[in-house]
């Protein structure tokens, strides 16, 4: 497969053990911005919106196997089956392979500029660390079930990965996915699942200390057990195949891939879809079972994903893009600042310690407030890119990745 470049400041004797292998056709200057990542990010966070959203529902009976309430009406339980079919389980793999598909380019692009190997682990390593910090603040303040520690773990354990050959990275992404279904899913998955006993203390300093150390003991599990690694490897490999910086030229393959792939994915969740949407209820193991196909295949949705994204973006490559397509792009080009966002307005309206509304909304009106944040993120965004701005997060975090290393 064609790989993303590395420029000619990388020496010959350099070049076979770049950042990224290069390309039978290679560039002179590192890869422009594609449409293909940012249109997937700026639909991933409605995903994440959809998501997030069930972990603040409490004061309520919840079924054990989709945390929904028991007591919902039957549009409720339609949207708990659609939800749980498309969303849940597959915005994580999504947004983990597009973390490795950035450090990737974000490696390239260092090294095009001319930074030894060392001078891009420095660069990746703290930028890392911030999102840890930036996680564990966020859990601190706001909300139960932060993601950003997790990731800036995997990210450090990246650092080992970044420069490896295709066939170190394969060996890497299968070992460390059979290491997590060993360990993590039959051992964890009931008390871990990003899920635990939610934020559901009425008093706000004991849900802050609860948040804090659930998104540390999330961020040492995920790195113990390479929970993200399989997902950030097959991002590394995504953008050294060239399908996303390059969509146009893979449009038919990323559509395969996307169709056959989704289709697998859809038939696999089915029975846990219809397990939380209360129309089927199995036994325990079977249910049990059936959530952890679900969970297992949500690994390959999130790929499918990324390649509908990317078909997408090659099908728009040749056409004028319509405001829906700019404004959904400015949300992936602030997708940490969106994603910081949502909590914002989630947990004050909804958490215990706020105006508990997560007691009262049934899921229907829950998914319609996650469809209202996410909207209202789309808002902010658009108003920063025609002040021609990044959102401040991620100026925030791009002035403590290069504090040190301004280059």
């Amino acid at each position: 497969m064609t790989n993303l470049a590395v420029t000619s400041t990388v020496t010959p004797a350099r070049a076979r053990h770049a950042v990224l292998d290069e390309p039978r056709h290679a560039p002179t200057a590192a890869p422009a911005r594609s449409l293909a990542p940012d249109l997937a990010r700026g639909a991933l966070l409605l995903f994440i919106a959809l998501s997030n959203v069930w972990g603040y529902l409490h004061g309520r009976a919840l079924s054990e196997l989709g945390d929904r309430p028991l007591d919902a009406s039957g549009l409720d339980r339609l949207v708990d089956g659609l939800t749980t079919l498309l969303v849940d389980d597959r915005s994580r793999p999504m947004f983990a392979i597009l973390y490795g598909f950035g450090i990737a380019t974000m490696a390239t692009r260092l090294a095009a500029r001319g930074r030894d190997e060392r001078g891009v682990r420095r660069v990746l390593a703290r930028r890392s660390v911030g999102l840890i910090v930036l996680g564990l603040v966020h859990a601190l303040l706001l909300f139960p079930f932060d993601i950003l520690t997790p990731y800036g773990v995997t990210g450090l354990l990246a650092l080992a990965l970044v420069n490896r050959s295709r066939a170190a990275l394969l060996r890497w992404f299968w070992g460390s996915l059979a290491l997590m279904l060993a360990v993590f899913l039959p051992v964890t998955y009931g008390w871990f699942a990003f899920g635990g006993e939610g934020d559901f203390s009425t008093d706000y300093l004991t849900s802050a200390v609860e948040r804090v150390v659930n998104a540390a003991a999330t961020g040492v599990l995920a790195g113990v057990v390479l929970l993200f690694v399989p997902q950030v490897v097959a991002g590394i490999l995504l953008a050294r195949s060239g399908w996303l910086t390059d969509p146009a030229r893979y449009r038919a393959r990323l559509g395969r891939t996307a169709l056959v792939t989704g289709l697998v994915v859809l038939v696999a969740g089915v029975p846990h879809a219809l397990t939380v949407a209360q129309v089927w209820e199995p036994g325990f193991h079977t249910g049990r079972t059936a959530m952890l196909v679900h969970e297992v295949a949500g690994l390959a949705g999130g790929f499918a994903y990324v390649c509908l994204f990317g078909w997408l973006a090659a099908v728009w490559a040749d056409r004028r893009r319509g405001p829906a397509v700019h404004a959904v792009v400015a949300v992936g080009q602030r997708s940490l600042t969106s994603y910081l966002l949502q909590s914002v307005m989630f947990a004050p309206l909804l958490s215990a310690w706020g105006l508990g509304w997560g007691a009262h909304l049934g899921t229907a009106q829950a998914a319609a407030l996650a469809v209202g944040v996410w909207l209202v993120t789309v808002a902010v965004a658009v108003a920063l890119s025609r002040a021609g701005r990044t959102g401040p997060f991620e100026a925030l975090l791009r002035r403590w990745t290069y504090a040190r290393d301004p280059r």
